[in-house]
């Protein structure tokens, strides 16, 4: 008889990003949504001098905005679209279901094309994650500018945040230390005469396992001055850029955001793209 071989202890122990979740590990590594709202809010209130309560967010994922929207304030209401059942379903199990009941019944979630998809007017939209990237060509761009466009209220914005620099535009991979694992920025490939780029996101924990490619994106970098003719020319009236302020001792983004029509040259910037109609 042919004895079982047992793992060792050691063995299972190094089995960390097998148990893992990916959008576990991606919600808390890339997203910020209360960042996100407190922005949007800020931005809306000084605009129109009151509050916004209608959201729609768009290329949702796990719809972690959304859920955090209708927790907020007792008012609020969300609509959260996203053309892949998979994440939505996640969102629903491990987001929407933590909602009280109240939250729940102010939350829909969509299942669908956020060019085809119609929600009841409101008054933000947001597509953050630089998740709108993935349309490639101009005209695809300015037909969702156009879409996102007739689904805002009169008094109301569409928010996006945008990325660039010279680092950008270059492969590279970049470690961040998070709670428990690392996680990487891996720029695989820069295509300069097309501006695209391929990215992936892996996540590396503290038994030396990796989950790599746990993410991949196939985007066109649009610069500022693209995306800002691009949504004057789908119909909205003004366009504002909010920049990422800089820690004096770090040199690094200190995630406070201000309106600003120029900005000194950085290798890595992050902003806010806001749009009215």
């Amino acid at each position: 008889m042919t004895p079982v071989a047992r793992k060792s202890k050691s063995r299972r122990k190094r089995n960390e990003a097998a148990r893992a979740d990916r959008y576990v590990l991606y919600e808390a590594s890339v997203q910020e949504p209360e960042a996100d709202i407190d922005l949007a809010e800020e931005i809306f209130e000084k605009h129109y001098g009151r509050k916004p309560t209608r959201l729609r967010e768009d290329f949702c994922g796990t719809a972690l905005l959304a859920c955090e929207w209708v927790k907020r304030h007792a008012k609020n209401r969300a609509w959260a679209i996203d053309l892949d059942p998979e994440p939505l379903k996640w969102g629903h199990e491990h987001n929407v279901l933590k909602l009280s009941d109240d939250a729940r019944a102010r939350l829909e979630l969509v299942e669908g094309n956020v060019m085809s998809s119609p929600t009841p007017p409101t008054e933000v939209i947001c597509a953050f994650n630089f998740s709108y990237f993935l349309f490639r060509e101009r005209r695809d761009l300015k037909a969702y500018f156009e879409c996102a466009r007739t689904g805002l209220e009169d008094e109301g914005l569409l928010i996006l945040d945008a990325y660039g620099g010279a680092d950008a535009l270059r492969t590279l991979s970049e470690t961040r230390e998070m709670d428990g694992f690392d996680y990487v920025w891996d720029q695989h490939r820069y295509d300069p005469i097309q501006n695209r780029v391929v990215n992936y996101i892996h996540f590396e924990f503290e038994d030396g396992s990796k989950m790599k490619r746990a993410f991949r994106y196939e985007w066109r970098l649009w610069s500022l001055p693209e995306l800002r003719d691009l949504l004057l020319e789908s119909g909205f009236s003004k366009v504002d850029v909010y920049w990422e302020g800089v820690d004096e001792e770090t040199e690094e983004g200190n995630g406070e955001y201000s309106l600003e029509e120029e900005a000194l040259d950085d290798p890595a910037w992050v902003a806010y793209v806001v749009a009215y109609p």
